[in-house]
């Protein structure tokens, strides 16, 4: 792991304005384990995504689409990874999270879009 990360997408309440805009934001919570970091340290080589290290938990966000590729990750890891396995390592998430296939799992900030794949 390097140690180096994105930047944190937590700010002060001094340095957030309110929108009346919608949010194409999408992403998981982790807790922190052997799992979580290698989903974490492939996917923030991928553009537009933020990875934040806190004290217990991993955070992965990012907008409009976010596409977590079993077969990628098994391969970081060392062992299978599964879109069940994936699952059960996300304590939350925001955005639809859709099994596209048994090797992909895809978490959608625009809820239009997540509708083609329900």
């Amino acid at each position: 792991m390097s140690s180096e990360h994105s930047d944190n997408i937590f700010k002060s309440m001094d340095e957030i304005t309110f929108e009346d805009t919608i949010s194409h934001q999408c992403g998981v919570t982790m807790n922190d384990s052997v799992e979580a970091r290698c989903i974490a340290e492939v996917m923030e080589t991928k553009p537009g995504i933020t990875v934040t290290y806190l004290p217990a938990m991993i955070r992965i966000d990012g907008e409009g689409k976010i596409t977590f590729d079993m077969k990628e990750l098994s391969e970081a890891l060392g062992r299978e990874m599964t879109p069940h396995l994936f699952e059960i390592c996300t304590s939350t998430h925001y955005g639809a999270m859709v099994m596209i296939d048994e090797d992909t799992v895809a978490l959608f900030g625009d809820m239009d879009e997540a509708q083609h794949y329900m």
